[in-house]
């Protein structure tokens, strides 16, 4: 099979290129040819007459629509997948695709869809979906939701275009989300169930580490950032005098370390790689206590993956990857309380992180399997290409 793999790069690293990385290798690794259509942000943001460029071609670049054409009619894939279009392609990569009618799959890591932040959080970090009803995306204007005037209307200019202009919805067969809480959410804004599939994030490497039964810390690992329930973290250490709390990742820039940070927090810094599974080797329990609408996870997952035992928010996609009680703990998000209190029921009770580790390793290792992620991402092209050839 031949697919072509279209994505907007950001201007720094992030967690949607390595994902679209992943899943392009795990194509490749199956024997499909697959070719980018790739256009990257970096750079562009960095001056004023970038972002002028951004925000018109964020609206639609005819540009790109004439270019991808000619790819088409030279490559002929028989599937295009679909990822961030923002903000130098734009929906009008549709055009071409469906006066070809090549099928379409769209993976979406984020909710950009109805929220033009792409997170459905309010700028004061708390869960959002003004934008999904009512004034629609003007809400990121009033409440000023990229903390840029400029920035947050030319967000909501853009995807009032996309959504008045349907070129997106009407464009795309299938949906990719990445759990049924995603798949619900957007069931609730009028796509149809048969329209979108569930593909789960697919699972780090974590060989070449010597395995340990059990470490010692509590850890946290991703954006130190307060959405991420970085404050709750802290506060559930302060809770727990006796028990030491790591905090891994680059710290963002909403957040400030607490003058009163309990001394029983070490801040480590960003880990990857064989450094980072050596982080999870070394730690009794990871802790995710995020309070927003996370996509998959990754670091869950990389938990599972090393045996160790998992405490997160019942939000979101945590909800389907972690089961209370079998590999880890669902606390509610924002409490720092509960949060203090499952760290401390299953810091000291070795034999449950035992075992909850060795679930959490099953589950990923089956439910979440490369072997198990390819075969869904098939069965969602198949549906694809059902629907394009119904709609010819």
């Amino acid at each position: 099979m031949k697919i072509l793999y279209i994505h907007n790069d950001y201007g720094r690293p992030s967690g949607e290129e390595q994902a679209a990385g992943e899943i392009v290798q795990l194509l490749r690794d199956h024997g499909h040819e697959v070719k980018w259509f790739r256009r990257t942000s970096e750079g562009y943001r960095d001056s004023l007459w970038g972002n002028i460029i951004a925000f018109f071609t964020g609206i639609y670049n005819p540009k790109t629509s004439w270019e991808l054409a000619r790819v088409l009619d030279e490559y002929k894939p028989d599937v295009v997948q679909v990822q961030n279009l923002y903000p130098f392609i734009s929906t009008s990569v549709f055009r071409p695709l469906k006066k070809r009618n090549i099928p379409v799959v769209m993976r979406c890591p984020n909710y950009r869809l109805f929220c033009p932040q792409g997170l459905c959080l309010d700028p004061k970090g708390e869960v959002c979906e003004r934008c999904w009803k009512g004034m629609y995306e003007w809400n990121c204007v009033s409440y000023n939701c990229l903390n840029s005037r400029l920035k947050s209307f030319a967000y909501a200019v853009r995807n009032w275009y996309a959504r008045t202009s349907r070129n997106i919805f009407d464009g795309v067969d299938v949906f990719i989300t990445q759990s049924e809480f995603q798949k619900r959410k957007f069931e609730g804004m009028g796509i149809d169930t048969n329209r979108i599939g569930i593909l789960p994030g697919i699972p780090p490497i974590v060989s070449d580490i010597e395995e340990k039964e059990m470490g010692d810390w509590v850890t946290f690992v991703g954006r130190v950032s307060p959405e991420k329930g970085i404050y709750e973290f802290i506060d559930a250490a302060r809770l727990n005098p006796n028990i030491p709390f790591k905090v891994a990742g680059n710290l963002d820039e909403q957040f400030h370390i607490p003058a009163d940070c309990p001394s029983n927090v070490e801040f480590v810094g960003f880990k990857k790689g064989a450094e980072l599974n050596q982080l999870y080797t070394d730690s009794r329990i990871i802790v995710i206590p995020s309070k927003w609408y996370e996509g998959f996870p990754n670091v869950i997952l990389r938990g599972m993956l090393l045996k160790r035992p998992v405490v997160t928010t019942n939000i979101g996609a945590m909800q389907s990857i972690i089961d209370t009680g079998v590999n880890g703990i669902l606390v509610i998000p924002g409490n720092a309380k509960e949060l203090g209190e499952a760290v401390r029921l299953l810091y000291y009770d070795r034999q449950k992180c035992i075992t909850y580790g060795k679930n959490g390793y099953k589950k990923a290792t089956t439910v979440y399997s490369k072997e198990v992620i390819y075969h869904t991402l098939m069965g969602i092209y198949d549906n694809a290409i059902k629907r394009a050839k119904h709609h010819a």
